[in-house]
């Protein structure tokens, strides 16, 4: 790149956009631990009680027609900064996603979630993602569902991530586009998003000269997993389409 381009040295990376970059012997350790400080001081939680968890497992967010209205600019300017803190944070892309949906007419009880996710990160500054250096080189990939989580539509929302070797290189949390009538239909979509990240991630391997084949997806739905097998129309999925996953379940 020197010969083409006008390069000079600058040291070590360590802070790049945000994004804080610690490299050791074994491994490189990326966070955003400034970047969470100065959000938690902007929006005046800094002496806030820590939570152990972004949200309480029995929350379940709606539109809350009779709630408070709040500041629209206030809550998406919230979420618009939780968004770029997935980049090294995806404990909290989940819980992110879900106040996002409510960014047209946000009301007190959305906000209540938000500075809860806000408490989370008051409590764990420094978690990250850690990309050893001895790994194996190999693509694996998870793949889950929220069956019906949406109280205001029924649909489920997606979730994915996918890691070469140890570390995290790809995480994905997506609401749904249509209505799943079982688990097993929830998960097989989920693991067809699942299963799209893979070719893409496969694609810009062989860009660098690797190939891999059988990557396996990891699913818990027993039925998600014998439908892939076995792509035939059943009454239950004849409105999915049932195309066979080019991975391994």
């Amino acid at each position: 790149m020197k010969s083409e381009f006008e390069m000079s040295m600058m040291g070590e990376l360590k802070f790049f956009l945000g994004l804080q970059i610690k490299q050791a012997k074994d491994g490189i350790f990326i966070n955003q631990a400034k970047y969470t400080k100065e959000l938690i001081k902007r929006f005046g939680m800094e002496n806030s009680k820590p939570s152990r968890t972004p949200m309480s497992t029995n929350t379940k967010l709606d539109k809350n027609e009779k709630g408070k209205p709040i500041d629209e600019k206030f809550y998406r300017g919230m979420i618009e900064s939780f968004l770029y803190l997935t980049a090294s944070r995806p404990d909290i892309m989940f819980f992110v996603c879900l106040c996002a949906r409510f960014q047209s007419c946000p009301k007190e009880s959305h906000l209540h979630a938000v500075k809860r996710i806000l408490r989370y990160l008051n409590g764990s500054l420094h978690l990250g993602l850690w990309y050893p250096r001895s790994t194996s080189f190999s693509l694996c990939s998870y793949s889950n569902a929220d069956f019906a989580g949406s109280i205001l539509d029924r649909k489920s929302t997606s979730g994915t991530c996918q890691l070469l070797g140890q570390s995290l290189v790809s995480w994905c949390s997506k609401k749904q586009n249509s209505v799943a009538l079982s688990t097993a239909e929830a998960e097989y979509v989920a693991a067809g998003l699942c299963c799209s990240q893979i070719l893409w991630i496969k694609q810009q391997l062989r860009d660098f000269e690797v190939s891999l084949d059988h990557i396996p997806i990891k699913c818990d739905n027993t039925s998600a997993i014998n439908l892939t097998k076995n792509p035939i129309q059943y009454f239950r999925t004849k409105h999915i389409c049932n195309t066979r996953l080019d991975s391994d379940l």
